[in-house]
């Protein structure tokens, strides 16, 4: 992968694209096995094209788990404190996500996949354990 463009074509050729919007893809990430409905968990994942400094192009990928006023943040932050491998969490807008950001210079696929699973999976545990359901 060298460019956004690159990064945006493997996206909508492999995964559930549910949004796509110039610079902005959304999929629904899907967990389980997908013969069994009643055990499928789904999880919004957001990727975003970020310029750093006027010419650096970024992939940022973002899950949201929850509205911030509907938990205890220190709780939810120890626990990514103690469980996640990769990955931070952040307010946006009302909402707190799961976030990762890669650069796209020279990027593997693996770079990208790799953390984009395991993204996925931590926001739909994090969902699940302090919000209780599976909104996202």
């Amino acid at each position: 992968m060298a460019s956004w463009g690159d990064l945006a074509d493997y996206v909508r050729a492999e995964y559930d694209v549910i949004h796509d919007e110039d610079e902005e893809l959304r999929i629904l990430f899907t967990f389980g096995d997908e013969d069994e409905d009643d055990d499928e968990r789904t999880q919004v994942v957001i990727i975003v094209r970020e310029v750093l400094d006027k010419m650096h192009e970024w992939v940022q990928i973002a899950s949201p788990c929850g509205l911030a006023k509907d938990v205890n943040l220190r709780e939810v932050l120890e626990e990514v404190g103690k469980s996640t491998v990769a990955c931070g969490l952040a307010i946006m807008g009302e909402h707190v996500v799961v976030r990762h950001s890669l650069p796209l210079s020279h990027l593997d696929i693996h770079e990208f996949t790799d953390p984009l699973q395991l993204l996925a999976g931590t926001a739909d545990t994090l969902e699940e354990q302090f919000w209780g359901g599976d909104g996202y």
